[in-house]
C-alpha cells in the first residue's frame, strides 16, 4: 500500500524499526525543545501531511520505551487520524510521571499504524438476541 505523503521536516518519514513491526516511528520537528512538566499535554508537530486511502485509518499510539522509561503517553489514545483530514499530523503528548521531560526535534515520540475499517449503518431494532454475558458490562465476568 502507498500512501501519499509531504514531509515539510527535515528527519525522515516514519519508519518500521524491526523487520515485523506493526508501528512505525514518528518524530517531533521542532524549532526549539518543549518541555513538559508532570501531568502537561503539549501537541507536538511532526511536520507531516497525508492523504489516507478511503476504508483506512492511521492510528497514533504511544512508544513503548517513552512510556516505561519516562512516564510519556498520548492522551486520546490511540489517536485516529482519518482519511478525509488533510492537516499536520500532530501528536498530544502526555507526560504522566512526576519529573519534567524534555521533547528534542528528531525525537521519535509516537508510533503510527496503518490499519483497514469499516463504515458501519445503525440498523434500529427493539430486540437484540441473547449471549451468555448479557447486559454484563465492568467486571462482570471475573477479576482472574
Amino acid at each position: 500500500m502507498h500512501i501519499p505523503v509531504i514531509n515539510r521536516s527535515h528527519h525522515p518519514l516514519p519508519a518500521y524499526q524491526t523487520a515485523h513491526a506493526a508501528g512505525m516511528d514518528v518524530r517531533a520537528n521542532l524549532t526549539e525543545p518543549i518541555t513538559l512538566k508532570p501531568l502537561q499535554r503539549a501537541l507536538i508537530p511532526t511536520g507531516l501531511f497525508m492523504e489516507i486511502p478511503v476504508g483506512y485509518e492511521v492510528q497514533v499510539r504511544p512508544r513503548s520505551g517513552l512510556a516505561y522509561k519516562h512516564g510519556i503517553s498520548i492522551v486520546n489514545s490511540p489517536g485516529t487520524i482519518d482519511a478525509d483530514y488533510r492537516g499536520e499530523l500532530q501528536v498530544l503528548l502526555v507526560n504522566l510521571s512526576d519529573a519534567e521531560f524534555v521533547v528534542q526535534d528528531g525525537e521519535r515520540i509516537a508510533q503510527l499504524v496503518v490499519a483497514r475499517h469499516e463504515t458501519a449503518e445503525w440498523q434500529p431494532a427493539h430486540v437484540l438476541t441473547d449471549t451468555q454475558r448479557g447486559a454484563g458490562g465492568y467486571g462482570s465476568t471475573g477479576t482472574t
